[in-house]
């Protein structure tokens, strides 16, 4: 959590966040041969959208969720939120760098913690990738180190 003016903490939100908590909201649907997130204008309860994924489809191959950041995360170190250090490995997915539209920003923690170079990568994050995507599995890995991810990228062609 940060604070707010120095006072009280304010409670950040994953932009990869689990579908089944109390505030969990949809951010956005992934979309396109490339499984883009095309974000939603306002936060639509997740409550209100599990029930009309079909059955047998796993909700987070279609919906990105957000939910409250929390210090027991596997991706939290202090105050910090590691995947989002893995995530800016990946390539941009917004080429002409243009932020996308998202309800989620003032409250994000990966827009806390690192700002528009969060925000130009987070359309290509999935909490459900491919089982061919290496670069996605250790990004999603919270054992991966960034030397790890380093020597990937420079071995890859």
């Amino acid at each position: 959590m940060t604070t707010v003016g120095g006072s009280e903490p304010m409670q950040t939100w994953c932009p990869s966040g689990d579908a089944h908590t109390q505030e969990s909201v949809v951010l956005g649907v992934r979309s396109g041969q490339d499984g883009g997130v095309v974000y939603l204008a306002d936060p639509v309860p997740a409550s209100e959208v599990l029930g009309e994924v079909p059955e047998g489809i796993e909700p987070r191959r279609i919906l990105r969720f957000a939910s409250h950041c929390v210090s027991d995360c596997v991706n939290r170190r202090g105050a910090d939120c590691t995947l989002v250090e893995r995530v800016l490995s990946r390539p941009v997915a917004r080429e002409d760098g243009s932020v996308p539209r998202c309800h989620l920003r003032t409250r994000c923690q990966w827009w806390t913690q690192t700002g528009i170079a969060a925000c130009l990568r987070c359309p290509a994050v999935s909490t459900r990738h491919r089982a061919d995507d290496t670069l996605a599995e250790l990004v999603a890995d919270p054992a991966t180190t960034q030397e790890q991810l380093d020597a990937w990228i420079a071995a890859s062609p």
